[in-house]
């Protein structure tokens, strides 16, 4: 695999995506960035997590209201995407990511070399804000 050239914005934008949990889109890691990188533009952003992917040092684990959403960590492991805020976050799926990846490599008598597993739904904040205002909707007068 050819070495990557790191300047100072590109080496910026991967220590960004990697600094967080919240799988940020392009526009995040853009917001971040400009104020220290004023020439820096939304484009650089996209093509250097473009070349981020095709090298591995990224993934791209969702794509959740027409905006892509990242990950610096690469190691297979599942997410979560909660449908009604749009948050992403890293979930915990027992036996899933090597039991996983072995099993279908047998069946299918093929290589895995990682997955991506995301599971879609409402996030305990949203489930918890629904309930309220159903609690709050209920109320008789």
């Amino acid at each position: 695999m050819k070495r990557l050239n790191f300047s100072k914005k590109r080496d910026a934008v991967l220590k960004v995506l990697c600094s967080t949990k919240t799988h940020p889109t392009a526009e995040w890691i853009y917001a971040q960035l400009k104020q220290e990188y004023p020439d820096f533009s939304l484009g650089t952003v996209y093509r250097n997590l473009a070349l981020f992917k095709k090298q591995g040092l990224v993934v791209a684990v969702a794509n959740v209201n027409g905006q892509e959403r990242y990950d610096g960590v690469t190691a297979s492991h599942s997410h979560f995407v909660c449908k009604r805020c749009g948050s992403v976050f890293d979930v915990e799926a027992p036996g899933a990511d090597f039991e996983l990846d072995s099993r279908i490599a047998r069946r299918y008598g093929c290589e895995v070399e990682r997955h991506n597993l995301c599971f879609y739904g409402t996030c305990s904040r949203c489930r918890q804000e629904e309930e309220s205002g159903e609690q709050t909707k209920n109320v008789s007068v």
